[in-house]
């Protein structure tokens, strides 16, 4: 009797700390800005990259150099103005998800403030997501439950702004964005 359960038990544990890949071609990770005090513009990057190991340690790359905004001069402005992609290649997503990999049930849950660290310019922060996952048959599905609003001023990046701004000849960009993502993992 206590063999059977210890097996089942087993299965169960290695499921919840098995490894995940990040699908980029179903992932994507947007932003919104503001100019003019009113005109919203959307913009993704094309190139993501990442995983969950089975020590539940999640791991986001971001190629800043991917940025797609539509428009192919504000693409290398924001390129070299704002990111700087010269010397900040790449921002990276990190957690320590492993508490919360383990208490996953099948389908769509809500995980709350789960600290995750954004590098980006240079910069760390921790930010506490309030995350929606979807655990479906060998896939997890994550996107934040609101919005995330990312101000400049955290990151270093209100020169690269103003910048931009003097360069479009317009009166204002807003300093904070709202960052909206879809990431679709399959287990390894």
């Amino acid at each position: 009797m206590l063999k059977p359960f210890l097996v089942g038990s087993l299965c169960l544990m290695s499921q919840a700390v098995s490894a995940w890949q990040l699908n980029s071609e179903l992932s994507d990770l947007s932003f919104t800005s503001i100019k003019l005090n009113s005109v919203a513009e959307n913009h993704h990057f094309t190139s993501l990259s990442g995983e969950i190991t089975e020590s539940g340690q999640l791991s986001i790359e971001i190629d800043l150099s991917s940025i797609e905004s539509l428009i192919p001069i504000r693409n290398e402005r924001m390129k070299k103005v704002l990111f700087d992609v010269s010397q900040y290649q790449t921002a990276t997503i990190k957690a320590d998800i492993k508490p919360w990999l383990s208490q996953l049930d099948t389908g769509p849950q809500v995980l709350k403030a789960v600290p995750v660290t954004l590098n980006l310019h240079g910069k760390s922060l921790v930010l506490k997501l309030d995350l929606m996952v979807n655990n479906q048959a060998k896939t997890l599905q994550v996107s934040p439950l609101r919005a995330v609003l990312i101000n400049s001023r955290d990151f270093d990046l209100t020169d690269g702004i103003e910048a931009l701004r003097k360069l479009a000849g317009l009166n204002s960009i807003a300093q904070t964005v709202p960052v909206t993502f879809n990431l679709v993992f399959h287990d390894r």
